[in-house]
């Protein structure tokens, strides 16, 4: 994938709560219900990402460790 087209993506999620959040401001009370889905799929998207980033770094750093272990 190139680079110019995973920046871009990486405003998708932002992109996602702020459409829910002007979405459950403005319009009016029977529609608000249909905006909560983008939201909450955007909240989860960056959870996902952030949860998924923490693992990998304690999967390197143990790799790391266990190579300095064997020397």
């Amino acid at each position: 994938m190139n680079t110019n087209k995973r920046f871009i993506l990486s405003f998708v999620a932002p992109f996602m709560i702020l459409i829910s959040a002007i979405g459950l401001i403005f319009r009016d009370n029977s529609r608000k219900i249909f905006y909560l889905p983008i939201g909450l799929m955007g909240i989860v998207i960056i959870l996902e990402k952030s949860i998924s980033r923490q693992l990998d770094r304690k999967n390197i750093l143990k790799k790391i460790n266990s190579y300095k272990k064997d020397k």
